[in-house]
């Protein structure tokens, strides 16, 4: 099976270079990689721990524990790799103390043993998902802790399925597992894995951060004023298909902050809402209009604290995105249907603090319910992320006390 995974990766590095000559996403993921190991820091003499994140979300889940570890041990060289371009265009835009950051080199044989001799990390962290069989195996026989941390496993996953034998043997060289939920627990011991406690969501514990350090934001208090704000953030073309025709009746005031922010989907949006002026373009006499389009990247964390209900987008794809962030400032939200894979999801539906919906009408009515019980909802919102915090400094604990 070895051979044949082996295979599969050699496969898909062939597979985003011919892509990349028509995709922008591929293009950054393999011009990102050219030359990579020519252009690593030298860290001799020094003690490795390193996180890798898919993406950027990931990356926000890891921050409370590496911030964690580097007050604890702040002579340590702090790793960070991701998958994906958008965490390495992005990343500078959240505070962190990352040593350095570099791309993850493609999972072949070869690049996972040249990096780890490099490297030599004394402790690994794999954030939520993403296990690279080479780069995990061949850590591991370094002398690597490894740790996965705010794990999600559901019963589809291929660890658990009856020709998954090779991705379970990966699993099986980690040291422990700190998983989200009790699923992820039982599933895990269901194929004899028993290195595993439930920590929680490392997020909450960073979307607290934030809300201690939100920064008043000029333009989005100049546009608000004294009027109530709906805040949708993150959004696809499929949430914005559901939302733009109740914004076009709606009197009053809307940020609609889209997950792609290029020019063509940003002109899209503007031109079906005419009444509307982007991020970027906005001045103080235009704070009459009605939707203002946050086109840049960095803002919607922030902006949030400025709403009254919050719509979180990526629910139509079976992406959704973040609904925590929202949550911490007391926003109820509301997001779309498909919501399987993020358990925080049905979490906020139970609490009574979280509205699922699957068309323009029962968005509508999704709003009606929120106004209708609008204090006690919003108080329970914020009460409830307050209770889920502490994840970092579980896992913390843990791995001191091990």
């Amino acid at each position: 099976m070895h051979f044949f995974y082996n295979i599969g990766i050699y496969f898909y590095g062939f597979g985003i270079r011919v892509a990349s000559l028509f995709n922008t996403k591929a293009k950054q993921w393999v011009d990102g990689r050219k030359n990579l190991f020519d252009k690593l820091p030298d860290t001799h003499g020094k003690e490795v721990i390193w996180f890798h994140c898919a993406s950027l979300g990931e990356f926000d889940q890891g921050l409370p524990l590496m911030e964690k570890i580097k007050h604890e041990q702040p002579n340590c060289f702090l790793l960070i790799t991701f998958f994906s371009p958008s965490g390495m265009n992005f990343h500078h835009k959240r505070k962190h103390d990352a040593d350095f950051v570099m791309y993850l080199p493609l999972d072949t044989p070869g690049n996972a043993k040249k990096f780890i001799q490099h490297f030599s990390p004394s402790s690994a962290f794999f954030v939520k998902y993403e296990f690279w069989s080479n780069l995990i195996a061949s850590a591991k026989k370094s002398g690597t802790k490894l740790y996965n941390v705010s794990g999600i496993f559901r019963p589809d996953h291929r660890f658990f399925k009856a020709s998954g034998g090779f991705f379970r043997k990966t699993l099986g060289y980690f040291d422990w597992f700190f998983v989200q939920n009790q699923e992820s627990l039982t599933l895990l011991k269901s194929i004899d894995i028993h290195c595993v406690s439930i920590s929680g969501d490392s997020r909450f514990d960073r979307v607290l951060d934030n809300k201690k350090n939100v920064t008043e934001n000029a333009i989005i208090s100049s546009f608000k004023g004294e009027k109530a704000l709906i805040v949708i953030g993150s959004s696809w073309p499929e949430d914005e298909n559901v939302l733009i025709p109740w914004i076009k009746s709606f009197d009053g005031k809307v940020l609609i902050a889209p997950h792609n922010v290029d020019e063509t989907h940003v002109k899209s949006i503007s031109s079906s809402l005419p009444n509307s002026v982007r991020y970027t373009q906005f001045k103080e006499d235009e704070s009459t209009k009605k939707i203002l389009i946050l086109d840049t990247i960095g803002q919607l964390a922030n902006a949030y604290s400025y709403g009254r209900i919050a719509y979180v987008g990526g629910g139509f794809s079976g992406s959704l995105h973040n609904i925590l962030e929202p949550a911490v400032f007391g926003l109820p939200v509301i997001f779309g249907p498909k919501h399987s894979r993020f358990p925080e999801g049905q979490h906020f539906i139970d609490q009574g603090i979280g509205f699922s919906i699957d068309s323009t009408e029962t968005f509508k009515a999704a709003l009606n319910k929120i106004n209708a019980s609008y204090s006690d909802i919003s108080n329970k919102t914020e009460e409830f992320v307050e209770s889920n915090k502490g994840a970092a400094e579980k896992i913390w604990k843990h791995i001191t006390a091990s």
